[in-house]
């Protein structure tokens, strides 16, 4: 969607370049895929850093109003993205199935990924997404994505294996939920055969099953976890950090467009993007204008009650963008070993951070002091 800008006089000389590095007896190891792209600082751009964009340029982000976009409508309704002379637009989609061929097509380009089975197979089947920078997981013991159980096990269950015969409701097979679910028997020393699993698509039912005592155990997700525990239907257990500490729960993705043939508004776009998730940071880590940060995520968010935003386990968003890239071949390799990857997927080209490092090196690590 986004299209850049190039000088034609700057084609020969970049040519140039080429060949009298590829002459150099020193090049070694692999060719950085941000070379040539414009990263000139200036003290005297809008930004402080990169010079805007000479062309106003369209950006088109799949966000459905999910608290892990905030590092998205952070830099919009700040500036940051205006910084760089880049106009943001989110597109909403019915599911992810939809929203993945878009992205690959061009169609969009930015987009926001969560660890399924089907979204590995989906790669594997020739869909073409770049993962590139982290836009979801827990922060230790504070996890957003945790398991809940009913007042009513509250006597019963004190320990993970306690859970032992529990009726266990998770929201799908083969994703991320699974996976933490299968980390947590795991750590406990169970087995599936120890449980009742209950499959329970809708996290919002997992609220009423839970409180009629229908569910015993629920993994489940913010701000419904904030809201049960206020309404009295279950409480915290434990915390997803326990067994699952480093699990990557969503990402962001780029298309191969965006990433590959418009560098220098790809890495604008993640620089503002950065300076989005670090004011987050600074609100909900630090408290420095959280007041400000709350305005905003209410306004782009299902979660309208300014009072629960100072309550709730928010999303844990790296500052400089970092994922548990282990993790995810972790995870990748516990849905093959499970039969629900069809084909291969090379992670190694399917995970491109090149854009999201030079971007750091550009605006500067995040200090986490």
């Amino acid at each position: 969607m986004a299209k850049r800008v190039k000088c034609g006089w700057l084609i020969p000389l970049f040519l140039l370049m080429l060949i009298i590095s590829a002459c150099s007896p020193k090049e070694t190891g692999k060719t950085d895929p941000t070379t040539g792209v414009d990263d000139e600082i200036s003290a005297e751009n809008p930004s402080g850093d990169l010079s805007p964009l000479a062309k106003k340029t369209k950006v088109v982000i799949a966000e459905d109003g999910a608290a892990s976009g905030a590092g998205f409508y952070i830099a919009k309704e700040k500036g940051y993205f205006e910084d760089y002379n880049i106009e943001v637009e989110f597109a909403k989609f019915a599911n992810s199935d939809d929203m993945l061929p878009a992205l690959a097509a061009g169609e969009v380009d930015i987009a926001g990924g969560v660890s399924t089975a089907s979204f590995f197979n989906a790669i594997a089947q020739g869909i073409d997404v770049k993962i590139i920078a982290d836009k979801g997981h827990n922060n230790p013991g504070k996890s957003y994505f945790t398991f809940v159980i009913g007042n009513h096990m509250v006597d019963e269950i004190k320990d993970y294996p306690d859970m032992k015969g529990k009726k266990i409701a998770v929201s799908s097979l083969y994703s991320i939920d699974w996976y933490i679910y299968q980390e947590m028997l795991k750590h406990a020393g169970l087995t599936e055969d120890d449980i009742e699993f209950v499959l329970m698509a809708d996290f919002g039912s997992m609220l009423g099953a839970i409180e009629a005592g229908t569910i015993d155990v629920a993994l489940n997700i913010e701000p419904l976890i904030t809201q049960g525990v206020e309404k009295g239907f279950h409480e915290r257990f434990g915390d997803a950090t326990d067994y699952a500490p480093e699990s990557q729960i969503a990402m962001v993705l780029g298309s191969p467009q965006f990433m590959t043939e418009e560098q220098d508004v790809s890495l604008r776009f993640m620089a503002a993007y950065l300076k989005g998730v670090r004011d987050y940071n600074d609100a909900f880590i630090k408290g420095i204008g959280k007041d400000e940060i709350i305005e905003i995520m209410t306004l782009h968010t299902a979660l309208k009650d300014q009072e629960l935003w100072e309550k709730v386990y928010v999303t844990g968003l790296d500052p400089d963008g970092k994922m548990f890239i282990e993790d995810i071949e972790k995870q990748f390799n516990v849905y093959k070993e499970n039969d629900a990857i069809r084909g291969d997927v090379d992670l190694d080209k399917a995970i491109d951070t090149s854009i999201t490092e030079k971007a750091v090196e550009v605006i500067g690590k995040y200090d986490r002091d």
